[in-house]
């Protein structure tokens, strides 16, 4: 008898009921722009990472952009960067009259290794960004230290993370400013959307200032003030524009569905983590398929799972015909045409993306799915 073809998709946001009634509330109540959810999903997000301010924004890419433009760096001055990275990285550099500097990896983890990063520093570099990609932790105990003697602003790009810990310490909160992001398919989801935080009073208040038209005063504060305002004289209406601002403002849509899910984060990390020690028990005895992040640590919050073999192309193909999706993560970003210029020496790069394929992880996959892209995988690996 054949095999029924599975549909397996390589990422599924986990959304129920409760989602939905969040979001009735708002219908409900009439207010679904920059409001009081925002407000709230920004205290709670705060609370959960234990970092003091946080800014709700529409993406990561958008946390990432404010995060430099906060600084009015010279124009031509260089940001430190992985090479092995989603674009959005590289862009909010160029975005801010910034060089990207690429960084090699690690062939093991897959982040920004720091010998490399020594070495491709110079006088006029102002920033680094590490990604903890898939939700490994970078070497941030090395990165740290050494930034602050370089007198480097480190962004912690945590678009695969939330959730996840490293050395003691929530991956988030080592740098001056950290970027989550909440997009469909992330750690958690407000449809798209992220968040910039940081401990610093006077940046946090650029922060809100830069996501919202450079305003000094956000339109939910406005009419707060107008209707608390008794005798009638407060000017709630007024505010001054004090900075060349974007719209990169969360909505209370968003904020509804991320208060919900925030909710259920840590169950969410438990499914994941439970699924990759299944990936990873059942691939140990392969010949040629071996995985990253094979060192597991349940403190992690891993949001991807990836194996490298030297016949990625066919692993690929022989795994489409029989349902299951896969990807890669990603073409190194120094490789596409826009990049062509910042020239750097990244020989780990561009060897280990050549191996690399992602594999179906999110919390609601069926553990009888997991099991049978294993079996394909043992299969494989047997065959070829």
């Amino acid at each position: 008898m054949k095999e029924k073809r599975r549909n397996i998709r390589l990422f599924k946001p986990s959304l129920g009921n409760e989602e939905v009634l969040a979001i009735k509330k708002i219908f409900k109540r009439s207010w679904i722009g920059y409001g009081q959810e925002v407000k709230k999903f920004e205290e709670s997000w705060s609370k959960y990472t234990g970092i003091k301010y946080s800014t709700g924004v529409t993406s990561c890419s958008a946390a990432l952009h404010i995060a430099l433009a906060s600084k009015n760096f010279k124009k031509k001055k260089k940001v430190l960067i992985p090479a092995m990275t989603f674009t959005a990285t590289a862009v909010a550099a160029l975005y801010c009259g910034l060089e990207p500097v690429f960084v090699d990896i690690n062939q093991y983890d897959l982040n920004i290794c720091f010998k490399d990063l020594q070495k491709k520093y110079s006088k006029d570099c102002v920033a680094v960004i590490p990604v903890h990609v898939g939700g490994h932790p970078c070497e941030m105990e090395k990165i740290i230290p050494w930034a602050k003697k370089k007198n480097l602003f480190v962004i912690e790009d945590c678009a695969h993370t939330a959730g996840g810990y490293y050395k003691g310490k929530m991956l988030g909160t080592w740098g001056d400013v950290s970027c989550f992001s909440f997009e469909e398919k992330k750690m958690l989801t407000t449809g798209d959307g992220g968040m910039i935080c940081t401990n610093n009073k006077r940046l946090s208040e650029k922060f809100k200032s830069l996501s919202f038209h450079g305003w000094n005063k956000d339109p939910w504060t406005r009419h707060k003030k107008g209707l608390n305002d008794k005798n009638f004289k407060d000017k709630h209406w007024y505010y001054q524009i004090k900075d060349l601002g974007f719209k990169y403002n969360m909505n209370d849509l968003m904020a509804a569905i991320g208060q919900v899910q925030l909710k259920k984060l840590n169950g969410f990390n438990k499914k994941r983590n439970f699924i990759l020690k299944k990936y990873l028990a059942g691939i140990e005895n392969c010949k040629n398929i071996k995985p990253y992040f094979a060192k597991f640590n349940g403190k992690i919050a891993y949001w991807m799972f990836a194996v490298k073999l030297k016949k990625r192309d066919e692993l690929i193909a022989f795994l489409k015909k029989r349902g299951i999706s896969t990807s890669v993560y990603w073409i190194p970003v120094p490789m596409h045409p826009l990049y062509k210029k910042y020239k750097s020496k990244i020989p780990v790069t561009k060897k280990v993306w050549k191996e690399l394929v992602t594999l179906p992880l999110f919390s609601d996959i069926k553990i009888s799915d997991v099991n049978y892209i294993v079996e394909k995988l043992r299969e494989f690996d047997n065959k070829y």
